[in-house]
């Protein structure tokens, strides 16, 4: 619990705005951290001809998209012990019977080893609901692959060794807090004590030296909530805060959406943050968070990804993939059109060769106002949103309120 009583005031005094200053955020950070208290109980720039395994290159500069994603997200289980509001997976409380197995696990991340995308992240699911989970975390470690983990604030993590995790491979962890308050959080995960959970793996992690991301969904049902989420950070101190605005799949739906505007004021806030605050900041599927940085900038040089090294306009199939846990292989997690299984094709060959992936890192393909945008390099907009709600995953993202310069 010492973690929780060493809110350093003054490491944050010295961050601009300065509200972060005042004597009434310290109160609400003093409140925040009193009831937890007392209540808790790359990078690679050569043509996409060079053979699979070819060296990385140390920076993001010109990455070729059409070469292989960068961030790839492997659900090695759908299971999870939750029962999330939102959740994409739709997870069960069981095992799928045709999980990749181990030994199909193993090959996947022999072909990922010589393909070499910069960031594997194990999902789920709860991917700790696999008694190997670790194993693979080990496995893809050793053959170089930079490995991150998601796993659910169940008992089952609270039981893991977190320095295991650490010494196993785990370069960043991440957990999800989309209730700012253990009544809001527990209702949305549907299961009581996952706020409390959540909060210790975040003292956990930071015990342990794991780099730690948090992960908080923007709902209509939690917009209210953003600003005792931003003073929630200064407290439990991530490496990463990311803000993933809902998209309408699994068991999320049409009527979840917040309301532009609102997303437009949360961003045009969170924009303040980055550089700022003792925290990294991203968005995750609200892509026009990279426009409303530059426009708060007044066009500045900044056109990376706020708060990550990533390559500039990285979206879904456009430096992303997805593997299910049946070996699926889709643009995103959010952009269920399965492309390919790693089962039959190397993944390789089914993100530098479908013809959806092709489409899907062209920014000319792009429709309706995002095709004409002026930011569409640096944003191009959620496909997967744009897929949920109009069926088009090319169309533009309903979550943007901005009108582009440029005439239709």
């Amino acid at each position: 619990m010492t973690f929780l009583r060493q809110f350093n005031f003054e490491m944050v005094s010295r961050f601009e705005p300065s509200w972060y200053r005042s004597e009434s955020f310290l109160k609400q950070a003093v409140a925040i951290q009193d009831s937890l208290f007392f209540n808790y109980r790359i990078m690679l720039d050569l043509p996409i001809t060079r053979p699979i395994g070819s060296p990385r290159s140390p920076t993001t500069t010109g990455y070729d998209f059409d070469d292989r994603p960068f961030l790839v997200f492997w659900e090695i289980t759908r299971a999870c012990a939750l029962a999330c509001q939102h959740c994409r997976a739709e997870a069960q409380s069981r095992r799928h019977p045709d999980e990749l197995n181990p030994d199909e696990s193993l090959r996947l991340i022999r072909q990922l080893a010589g393909w070499k995308p910069p960031m594997l992240i194990l999902t789920g699911g709860d991917p700790l609901m696999r008694r190997d989970a670790i194993d693979l975390v080990r496995a893809a470690t050793d053959v170089g692959l930079h490995v991150g983990l998601s796993p659910s604030a169940t008992p089952r993590l609270l039981r893991t060794d977190f320095a295991l995790l650490k010494e196993a491979g785990v370069q960043r962890m991440s957990l999800s807090l989309d209730g700012a308050t253990r009544e809001t959080h527990d209702a949305f995960r549907g299961v009581p004590g996952t706020f409390d959970r959540t909060i210790e793996a975040v003292r956990r992690a930071h015990e342990a030296g794991l780099s730690l991301q948090i992960n908080t969904t923007l709902t209509r049902g939690n917009v209210a909530e953003y600003e005792a989420f931003k003073r929630l950070m200064f407290v439990l101190k991530p490496a990463m805060w990311s803000v993933f605005l809902l998209v309408p799949t699994g068991r999320a739906g049409l009527e979840d959406l917040p309301d532009p505007a609102d997303i437009e004021r949360i961003f045009e806030d969170m924009a303040d943050l980055v550089g700022k605050a003792p925290f990294a900041v991203k968005t995750t599927e609200g892509h026009h968070f990279r426009r409303v940085l530059i426009q708060r900038r007044s066009g500045g040089a900044t056109r990376t990804r706020p708060g990550l090294n990533s390559p500039t306009g990285i979206r879904d199939g456009r430096g992303v993939m997805f593997i299910s846990h049946t070996g699926e292989v889709s643009p995103s997690g959010f952009l269920p059109i399965v492309c390919g299984n790693v089962r039959e094709t190397h993944p390789a060959e089914i993100y530098r060769q479908h013809p959806l992936f092709i489409s899907l890192r062209d920014n000319n393909a792009l429709g309706g106002k995002c095709g004409r945008c002026e930011f569409r390099t640096v944003c191009g907009g959620s496909r997967a949103r744009a897929y949920g709600v109009t069926g088009d995953p090319f169309a533009a993202d309903p979550a943007c309120l901005y009108e582009p310069v440029l005439a239709g």
